[in-house]
């Protein structure tokens, strides 16, 4: 057994540790600039604890669902106005991805639109990063990755690179307690996703494998209370925990097709999907064509999850947690589908069937459909 483990984030993790996130954050930097989302933190409470904490924070509260190179070129214009030299992002995958980029072009001096789609070097200059995930299903929190849309281009993809990753992240799963129910599900199959792809992708190892296991039990065992609504501390901090290893596996063994899959739907701007409700649609599909080539992998996930097949599991989930649709439930039209095409970007070798080509990509999305 061979693997190299490298968790560059100092992970803070459980209930009430959003109270230490101004302590934690001065260890990195004199003045931060917080950046949220443009409504949930006010709604629910969390945004003026964290402004309490931080003291003399800079608020940027811009970001969209789906962050644009825009917003981030204009909260790192506040940024430097402010001589910001520390970068908190608050709430759930789009603030967290919208902070680790605001980073880069502050750190960098390059505006997003020159960063998007490409991978930074080690040497390249980035502020310091602190995330607090609001949701649980990102894992975003350990990730060395930002997914951004270029509005002008419509091409949504990755700013990338180990400099990205934060140097700490502020886990309190009592966060998640306000989030509505859709969006607790929708994040709940990201990190299912998480668990599935970082078992089968090709640079899984053994040790990503059994964080996706610890992971996929979490999710399994709380499932029941998730569908229900019975929330509770104990079903709020497993879904967090697996977020996070879910997030550990990203950084190490990466996505396969599915995430590529969705991210494209960023070439459809008027497309309000959220990223989990995304990758919800397309995944049929993919592990409809994708299981018999790793059937010893996807073997061994079916008996973890006590089922025949990955894909009659991941048929359940979506069924009982309402996600199963298609990309024509969510008002995308047949042309639409050669837009979606055209944005496929990112490394398509990690996926476990070998040869993806634009033909096999169409093919999803035309099962999908």
């Amino acid at each position: 057994m061979h693997f190299d483990l490298d968790i560059p984030t100092r992970i803070v993790f459980g209930a009430g540790t959003l109270d230490r996130l101004g302590p934690l954050t001065r260890e990195l930097g004199g003045r931060p600039l917080l950046v949220t989302g443009r409504s949930a933190g006010r709604r629910y409470g969390y945004l003026e604890r964290a402004l309490a904490s931080l003291d003399d924070a800079v608020h940027f509260d811009g970001v969209s669902p789906n962050p644009t190179c825009a917003e981030v070129d204009q909260a790192a214009r506040v940024a430097r106005d402010h001589g910001c030299d520390v970068v908190v992002g608050l709430g759930g995958g789009s603030p967290l991805d919208a902070a680790k980029s605001v980073a880069a072009v502050l750190g960098t001096g390059r505006p997003a639109t020159e960063l998007i789609g490409t991978t930074l070097s080690p040497a390249d200059p980035v502020a310091p990063i602190v995330a607090v995930p609001t949701t649980a299903g990102s894992g975003s929190e350990v990730t060395k990755g930002a997914i951004v849309t270029d509005t002008a281009r419509r091409f949504r993809s990755g700013i990338r690179g180990d400099a990205l990753t934060p140097r700490i992240a502020v886990i309190d799963p009592e966060l998640t307690a306000t989030v509505p129910h859709h969006v607790r599900t929708e994040t709940a199959f990201d990190a299912f996703a998480h668990a599935v792809e970082g078992f089968v992708a090709r640079r899984s190892d053994p040790l990503s494998q059994s964080l996706a296991v610890r992971a996929l039990g979490l999710i399994t065992e709380h499932a029941d209370s998730l569908v229900k609504r019975e929330d509770s501390p104990a079903s709020r901090e497993a879904f967090a925990l697996a977020a996070l290893l879910g997030g550990i596996n990203v950084a190490r063994a990466s996505t396969c097709l599915p995430h590529r899959l969705q991210q494209a739907m960023g070439a459809l701007p008027d497309l309000g999907i959220s990223h989990g409700r995304g990758l919800a649609v397309v995944y049929p599909a993919w592990l409809r064509h994708t299981e018999r080539y790793a059937p010893d992998d996807f073997g061994r996930l079916a008996r973890a999850l006590g089922t025949s097949s990955v894909g009659e599991a991941v048929g359940e989930f979506l069924d009982r947690a309402g996600l199963a649709s298609r990309l024509r439930d969510h008002g995308v039209t047949r042309p639409d589908l050669g837009l979606l095409l055209d944005g496929v970007s990112g490394n398509l070798d990690n996926d476990p069937r070998p040869g993806v080509d634009a033909e096999y990509l169409r093919t999803l999305y035309e099962e999908s459909y």
